[in-house]
Order: structure tokens, then sequence, then C-alpha cells
């Protein structure tokens, strides 16, 4: 195992006292400052639930309905609150229910610590009853994972977990626990990890490479600034507002990006991507300089590599080093934290206006507009639009809510029209596209931010995929807001059918349940709305309720999201019909 280096601090230390490997488990994640963990019981990790009954007024247990949700919950719990999500499991089945919430967090950079059971050390091997190699399946969908077979690994391990999953570019860890080791005995004590032989989480900045990076930015005329999640990571949203306002660079968001800037800010120019802006996509293949910041360049961002942005020199700020070159190469590489990076660099930038280049991202905008923006926003059709709702969210919470979507159309659109005042409001799953995650991951963000109105927009796909979440919802009085665009279809899916596949909608269309009735059963309030004379008042009351509510609101069977770059295409190639 690899040496740790651990903190000096005596006073982060606990005098030693003899417990149960299951006891040290629970003191370990009360001495790196847990108070929540999702969860489900069974029998390999049934020692540390009897624990957790012990320690109830310290650490709350929330029982989801599946193991799946759990690791959503924690998801949308990191996400909003900055720390790291926790969610625990038995061995087997409940192992391997967690991979699919490892894999999202992994690719979209979510620090979380996974604790699963596992049967006991002389049975590992022999095919028993609930054993699966966990350990094996997880190894490519988490930061670090390690199997514990003996009680007095448990502390050094667990710290090492957590530092692990927080520092540096944040991801899941996964431990699994042997039952004999829960059961065994120790002499207690924890002492916080604050480092690791042969991982360095942080480069420091080079300062020839913050000077190169300064010289292209004076330099430009066309500038471009892309900035993804790693700004929210980094907590370096006033560093880039600075950096924007300072050289007057129009700034363009991925889609993990959103709220890291003020939507309505007159230099925020949109979003990139597939579903993105038409403006930002079209001109990143004529900027002369492309300022990448805590982004890493995804397929559904650049389109084709063999076109995207080959005129622009490009700047990357990065915390990882995997990522620079990976898909596109950097002129200019600036490893390190972002929020350090950007506080070096802004000194050596000038004051500038780039006025005229402005312009033709508003000219873009504007085409845009006419298109398509004002048909979703204010439609003339008579069926409800998916774009009018996500509007009068908008309208009805102030632009201050957390919104957290689910995958397919309504999350493309949802995150084109939400609109934020506030960082750590957009809650997605951007790489992994995992239908399901909206209601237990809006679930863990209400408990992480439980002063703000959490609002969960879900198709009636991936509605179904975790509906049982609603459990916990109704156990503990979960106020979310839940909001299902029904369009009786799976939206995406039939909209590649439409466009690419002569309208064959193999096995798209849904015959769906009465959700309202579903939600009822549950004691959650709820409405149903069809049409657009009673949208603003359903939303209204829903976002004024004291509680959880459930909304149902029926939109347009084969409305389309556009603008759209096809799969493949170049960003200059993008649709606006």
């Amino acid at each position: 195992m690899e040496t740790l280096k651990v903190t000096e601090d005596k006073s982060a230390k606990q005098k030693s006292m003899r417990v149960t490997g299951a006891e040290a488990i629970i003191h370990c994640l009360l001495a790196e400052g847990v108070d929540l963990i999702y969860g489900y019981p069974g029998g390999a990790i049934m020692p540390v639930y009897d624990e957790l009954y012990k320690f109830q007024d310290k650490l709350t247990h929330i029982l989801t309905r599946h193991e799946q949700g759990a690791t959503h919950a924690a998801q949308g719990y990191a996400r909003v609150s900055g720390k790291v999500g926790v969610a625990m499991a038995t061995s087997g089945p409940g192992a391997t229910n967690l991979v699919t919430g490892l894999a999202d967090a992994q690719i979209d950079s979510t620090p979380m610590v996974c604790i699963t059971g596992q049967v006991p050390r002389h049975l590992l091997g022999s095919d028993a009853f609930q054993e699966t190699d966990i350990v094996g399946i997880s190894t490519p969908v988490t930061k670090w994972n390690y199997q514990i077979t003996k009680a007095s690994e448990i502390p050094e391990i667990l710290a090492k977990a957590f530092y692990i999953a927080r520092s540096g570019r944040p991801g899941p860890v996964l431990v699994d626990i042997t039952k004999n080791a829960q059961f065994d005995e120790i002499d207690f004590t924890y002492e916080k990890c604050t480092g690791v032989r042969s991982y360095t989480p942080v480069s420091e900045p080079d300062e020839n490479a913050i000077s190169a990076a300064a010289e292209l930015i004076n330099s430009a005329k066309k500038p471009m600034i892309v900035f993804g999640q790693g700004v929210i990571l980094g907590e370096a949203e006033e560093e880039l507002k600075r950096l924007v306002e300072k050289a007057g660079i129009p700034a363009a968001w991925t889609i993990m990006g959103l709220s890291a800037m003020d939507t309505e800010h007159p230099l925020n120019v949109g979003m990139v991507g597939m579903h993105g802006n038409y403006g930002p996509n079209v001109l990143t293949n004529e900027c002369d300089l492309l300022v990448a910041i805590g982004m890493r360049f995804d397929d559904r961002v650049t389109g084709s590599l063999d076109t995207y942005a080959k005129q622009a020199k490009v700047i990357h700020f990065e915390i990882d080093p995997a990522e620079i070159n990976k898909n596109v190469k950097a002129d200019v590489a600036v490893l390190g934290d972002c929020k350090a990076s950007l506080k070096l660099l802004l000194p050596k930038v000038k004051e500038n206006s780039h006025e005229a280049w402005k312009a033709e991202f508003d000219k873009k905008y504007q085409e845009e507009f006419e298109a398509v923006i004002k048909n979703d926003i204010h439609p003339t059709k008579p069926g409800l639009t998916m774009g009018e709702v996500i509007e009068g969210i908008n309208i009805a919470s102030d632009q201050k809510a957390v919104v957290v979507t689910d995958v397919g159309q309504h999350q493309m659109i949802g995150c084109r029209y939400a609109k934020f005042r506030q960082s750590k409001s957009n809650i997605t799953s951007g790489g992994l596209g995992t239908m399901g995650f909206a209601l237990p991951a809006a679930i863990g963000a209400k408990m992480g931010a439980p002063e703000r109105p959490v609002v969960a927009i879900i198709g009636d796909g991936g509605y179904q995929m975790t509906i049982q979440e609603l459990g916990v919802i109704f156990q503990h009085n979960v106020g979310v807001k839940i909001v299902v665009l029904n369009n009786n279809h799976l939206g995406m899916v039939r909209q590649w059918q439409e466009l690419f596949f002569d309208k064959r909608y193999a096995s798209t269309v849904m015959t769906n349940p009465d959700f309202v009735k579903i939600a009822e059963g549950y004691h959650i309030k709820s409405n149903r709305i069809e049409e657009r004379k009673d949208l603003e008042a359903g939303i209204k009351e829903m976002m004024e309720y004291d509680g959880p509510y459930f909304l149902e609101v029926v939109v347009e069977q084969e409305d389309n999201v556009f603008p759209m770059i096809p799969s493949g295409a170049s960003v200059s190639d993008i649709r606006l019909k």
C-alpha cells in the first residue's frame, strides 16, 4: 500500500479506544465531517448499520429505495454543498447497483465515497452468497478503490479515500470491507490524510505558461472563452468574471459549467455543444484564440475534431494533466487549480474591449432567437412547449432555484433556458447521460442546500427509472419540486429517429401511468397541466407550496430541440431547424 503523509496537527487525533471495525467506520466518517449518508442495508454491511443505529444523533442515514438512488442522491448533495457525498450498500447486487452512479460521478468529477460490505475474508473467491468482485468491477469507474480485509486497515484507508475523493480533480472512491473486518476489534485512532506518495493532485502553476497565456490574450483580436465545471469545483467564479470583464472576452459554457457565471451577464454568450447556442458554436471556428478553462473538450462540445477551432491558438487551463492534448492540442497549457492560475493571470492581462467581435455573437443570437428561441419560449402553437415551462420556472423562482435535470430533450431545453444568478445551481448528468439521475439527485441537492428551492426537471421516460425514490421524499418530507414534462415518448431518441432514421419510431412511444395518482399515493401534493392558460398559476402554486410538490405538464409530442449539431459533424454545421 502507498505510504500516507499525515497531518501533524495533534488536535486531529482521537484518543485510542478499543472498538469493532464497524464502529471504527462510524468514527472515521464523523472525523471527516460526514453527517449524512445515503444507502441500503443488507447482510454483509449489517454490522455497520447496527453501529449507525447507535449514532443516530450524530449521523443521519437516508434509506433510498434503490442503491443507484443512493449514489445519485450523494452526487446531488456533493454538487450543491461542495462536500464529499457518501453512499453505502451491501455486497453482491447491492454493490453492483452502485456502479452506474460511480461511473456518473467519475466522468462528471463528483467527490463521493462509497462503502460496501463484503463476504468474510475466508470466503473470498468461493462464489459465496452475494459475493461479487466489486473492486474489479468498479476499477474503471472510480478514481481509486480498495478492499479492506482486516479491521486494522480501516482508519488509514478511509482517511485516504476521503482525501483522494476531494483532492485535485474530484471523483468517486469505493472501499469494500469484508464482514470479518467489521466484527474484529482494534485500538482506534484517526488521522486525516494530507497526501499520498506518487499522487500529486494539484500542480503548481507555471509562471512561464501564465505569461505566455497573457501574451496570447493581450494580442488576440477575436478571443473566446469556454468554461466548464472546473471553475465551479475550483471556486474560481469571481476570477473568471474578473478576467472576462477586464479583457472584454465573450465567454461560453459547457453544460457542466452552467451557473459558474450569471447567465444574463452581457459577456455570457451561451452554451456550446450539440444543442448549445448558435453563435458560440459557429464562432468557435472563427475565433483566433480559444481559452478553455476547467473543461475537457468532450465530443459533445467539439463535434468533429478534424474541423474544431483549427484556425485558433488554444490555451487550456486544467487541473488534470491527462486532459491536456487528449482531444485538442493546446498551444499553451496551464496546469493547476484554475482559481490560483487565474489569480496569477489577471495582473498580466491588459484592459481591453472586443465590441465588434462581441457584436458578431449578438447577431448570431438574434438569428437563433427568430428561428428557435422565440418559438420555444413564446410559442404560437396550441400545445405547450418545454421551453415555456422552463421560462415560467425562471420567473416564479426569481432565477434563484437549483435546477436538477435528467437526460433527454428536457435536459437540453432546461440547460438552454434556465437562468441562474448563483453558482452550483445546475445539477445534471453531463458525461454519462444517466436517465433516472434527476429525482434522487434532487433529493440530495435539497438536503445539501435546504435553504434553496430545488426543482427537478424530468422526462416521462427517465422519471420511471427511479420513481421509487418518491418514497424518500414522502418519508423525510424533502421539499423538492418535481416537474415531469410528459410527451409520451423517449423524446431525444424519437428526435434522432425523426431526423436520421426516416421517422421509424422504434420502441420510443410510451404508454404512461397516471403520474398524479402515483405521487398522491406517496402523499405528495400534485397537479397536472394540459393547457397554456393554467401554466403560470400552476407553476406559481408549486413554487410557493411549503413542501414537496409534483407537477406534470403535458407538452407537444413531436417537438424537437434546436439548434443541433449532427453527431460527428463540425460545430459550423449546426442546424437551426
